[in-house]
């Protein structure tokens, strides 16, 4: 098996990669041959805007001020990384899975389905916000995108109320 699973820095996206761990790749002290496979971890950097829009005219961003907000995304995206790294090596210490990283950058809903596309996962695995309707569709949802674009399983994992 091979899993897509998205992260970010929500604890909707980690409850997400706990509920794969627990659910597809459950891995005890004597895993099974069909527990085993590979599971990819995504990240979606938003790009970054070199302008600003203040009361006036608009304000194109500094050299400096530029290269300080990639070196903060870069590290954010590096924490995220760990942070899951670090959730699957703690609740599954024995790990039988292949582990790849990707950090990619755009926009999250368009970037996972275009990552989807590449890697042909056999399921893709997004968490949700638990936004309702009317929320949804002025904010837009990732895994409502996903749920219609991406051509392989997709499973949207709500976190717990």
């Amino acid at each position: 098996m091979k899993a897509l699973v998205a992260i970010d820095d929500s604890e909707g996206s980690l409850y997400a990669l706990q509920w794969v761990l627990d659910n597809l790749f459950n891995t005890g002290e004597s895993p099974s041959p069909n527990q085993s496979g590979t599971l990819v971890l995504l990240h979606v950097q938003q790009l970054f805007q070199h302008f600003i829009y203040p009361s006036g005219p608009v304000v194109y961003a500094t050299t400096a001020m530029v290269d300080t907000m990639k070196k903060a995304l870069e590290e954010n995206s590096a924490r995220v990384i760990a942070r899951a790294i670090e959730l699957i090596y703690k609740s599954r210490p024995c790990v039988q899975v292949k582990l790849e990283s990707l950090i990619v950058h755009g926009d999250p809903k368009e970037m996972i389905c275009e990552v989807a596309d590449k890697i042909q996962p056999d399921v893709v695995v997004v968490g949700s916000r638990g936004l309702g309707k009317i929320k949804r569709a002025f904010l837009g949802s990732v895994s409502d995108y996903c749920a219609h674009h991406v051509h392989c399983p997709v499973l949207i994992v709500k976190p717990p109320k």
